[in-house]
């Protein structure tokens, strides 16, 4: 009972503390806000049963800390600069979106990321993978206006994403990469469109959910996993819809918000990095073709004797696979 209210506890105070990052319209709460998160999230990860969680604790406490110091050395440096010059705004503002970027994981400061969260239980892995990306990805939208690297930032981190995943066996550095991938994406339509992201940013939160959900109630860890596991038929359909939503493939939930990317890259005349863009993102639908590819060809052999295994709720799968097929349906509603 006391670890359950510690744990309520500290993701109450996580939740106050990304609210004070968004909402707050000073750089001193902003940063504040980022502390909070940090001492919130932090316990969180300690309180596991996992031997490994004391490193991942360690590391995520550590690269967190350098971003919040950067970014506060950024804010008091830009309060005390006697002489505003633009290249010096230039400069800071640089510097500050290096930092959320340190602390978001994205390339080329992703290298703390795969390895936190393969260290982590599914639950905290869902949290580092969604809600902890709002804080960051926040203040970065207010800095990136005059900043054409994030560009350069976009195509790098799709293309680590993609390559990065196509090795691995563990499912928590796949979905690291892919979460690299993805914020390439995200911060793509950031600097084209300030509210586009969070869009983005929402439909991609409920895919991940929705995924590791399954991934958690299957106890699976490791790519083999999934093959050996034996499935039903609904059950199989299920991980195809989510894992090809996640990929962005046609018509399937995830496909949405990369149209609205591609459609703006394409407005704007940005060819080559569309191109860039779709060919690792093509890469990264690979690797999500490889975890099902067996399930979709092998008949599993179901046992003939009762091993009281859980019994899946029908109607929930049949739901989540009709969200992840609702794409086609949100394109039509706006032409009537």
């Amino acid at each position: 009972m006391l670890i359950n209210s510690s744990k309520t506890l500290f993701l109450l105070t996580l939740i106050i503390g990304t609210l004070i990052t968004v909402s707050s319209d000073n750089w001193l709460g902003v940063w504040m806000g980022l502390e909070i998160n940090l001492i919130s999230f932090v316990p969180l990860i300690s309180k596991t049963n996992y031997t490994s969680s004391s490193e991942a604790m360690m590391v995520y406490f550590l690269t967190q800390a350098l971003g919040s110091a950067t970014l506060l050395m950024m804010i008091i440096i830009d309060n005390m600069s006697m002489i505003s010059t633009l290249e010096m705004n230039t400069y800071i503002k640089t510097v500050m979106v290096a930092s959320t970027m340190l602390k978001s994981g994205l390339a080329p400061f992703h290298f703390w990321f795969p390895e936190v969260a393969n260290k982590l239980t599914w639950t905290n892995c869902m949290i580092l993978m969604t809600w902890q990306k709002i804080a960051p990805l926040t203040i970065m939208s207010h800095l990136i206006e005059n900043l054409n690297i994030i560009y350069i930032v976009a195509m790098m981190s799709t293309t680590i994403g993609a390559i990065g995943g196509l090795n691995q066996t563990s499912l928590r550095k796949i979905m690291a990469y892919s979460s690299i991938s993805h914020l390439g994406w995200i911060i793509a339509c950031m600097k084209m469109d300030n509210n586009m992201w969070m869009i983005y940013l929402l439909i991609y939160s409920m895919v991940v959910i929705m995924v590791m959900m399954i991934f958690n109630y299957s106890s699976m860890y490791y790519l083999p996993q999934i093959n050996m596991n034996m499935m039903t038929m609904t059950e199989k359909l299920l991980y195809v819809t989510l894992f090809m939503s996640l990929g962005g493939l046609p018509p399937f939930l995830g496909f949405l918000p990369k149209w609205l990317v591609i459609q703006s890259l394409m407005m704007n005349s940005m060819y080559m990095i569309l191109t860039i863009m779709v060919l690792t993102t093509l890469i990264t639908l690979f690797y999500y073709l490889r975890m099902i590819s067996t399930l979709l060809i092998v008949n599993t052999a179901m046992p003939k004797w009762n091993l009281n295994q859980k019994i899946p709720n029908h109607k929930l799968i049949l739901m989540v696979i009709m969200i992840n097929l609702s794409t086609p349906l949100i394109a039509i509603l706006p032409m009537f």
